[in-house]
C-alpha cells in the first residue's frame, strides 16, 4: 500500500497516511482515462446552438426578377445564401450530443485518475481545513504554505469558508469528496485533500 505524508495548514508534515490501493494503487488505464474525460465535456455541451436554413428564413416567396434580359444573375429567391438575410448553408440545429459510459468504467478510470496522481507525487493530504472566516488571504497562505498554485480542493463536507475563500483565486477549484471526477483530477497540477476526505473517496470507491 502506498504511503503519503500528512501535512497541517502551515505546510509541516504531522504524519503518515497509508493508502487504499483498490482506489490509489490500480494499474492506470489510458484509454478509460481518455474516454472520461471525452464523455465528461461532451455531456457538459449544451447543444442548443441553432441558425435558419433557407426553407426558414422569412420572406423570398416569389422570384425577385425575370430569368432573362436583365442583365443580372438568375435568382429564385431573396432567402437564397447568397443573399444578405439569406438562410445558412448547413445551419447547425439543436442536437444532444451526450456519450454513454459504463459506471464501473466511471470507477476504473477515476481510480485511474487518482492512482496517477499518487505517482507523480501530486497528491498532497492535510490532518484538516479549517478557516475561522471567509477570507481569500487566507486560502492563499494555506496554499502558499504547501507550494501549490494550480490545485483542486477535495473536502469531505461542504465548508462555506472554504468554499467561498477559494473561489476568487485562479486556478483554484474546490469540490466535495463525492462528486470528484477524472477531468477536474487531471486539470489541475495537484490535488489537495483532507484526510477525512480521503477516507469518504475509500470508501465509496474501493
Amino acid at each position: 500500500m502506498a504511503e503519503v505524508s500528512v501535512f497541517n495548514m502551515e505546510g509541516q508534515e504531522v504524519g503518515k497516511m497509508t493508502l487504499n490501493d483498490a482506489v490509489f494503487g490500480v494499474e492506470p488505464n489510458e484509454h478509460l482515462v481518455q474516454l472520461a474525460v471525452k464523455t465528461q465535456l461532451a455531456n457538459n455541451r449544451q447543444g442548443t446552438q441553432k441558425a435558419k436554413t433557407r426553407s426558414e428564413v422569412r420572406g423570398g416567396g416569389r422570384k425577385p426578377w425575370r430569368q432573362k434580359g436583365t442583365g443580372h444573375a438568375r435568382q429564385g429567391s431573396i432567402r437564397a445564401p447568397q443573399w444578405t438575410g439569406g438562410g445558412v448553408v448547413f445551419a447547425p440545429v439543436p442536437r444532444d450530443y451526450s456519450i454513454k459510459m459504463n459506471k464501473k468504467e466511471k470507477r476504473a478510470a477515476l481510480k485511474s485518475a487518482l492512482t496517477s496522481r499518487v505517482q507523480e507525487n501530486k497528491l498532497l493530504v492535510l490532518d484538516s481545513l479549517k478557516l475561522d472566516e471567509i477570507k481569500t488571504k487566507n486560502m492563499k497562505k494555506v496554499l502558499d504554505n504547501l507550494n501549490v498554485k494550480k490545485a483542486l480542493i477535495v473536502l469531505d463536507t461542504a465548508d462555506q469558508n472554504v468554499i467561498l475563500s477559494a473561489r476568487n483565486l485562479q486556478d483554484v477549484k474546490t469540490l466535495p469528496a463525492e462528486t470528484i471526477n477524472v477531468y477536474d483530477v487531471l486539470k489541475y497540477n495537484t490535488v489537495v485533500a483532507t484526510e477525512a476526505a480521503i477516507k469518504k473517496i475509500e470508501e465509496v470507491y474501493a
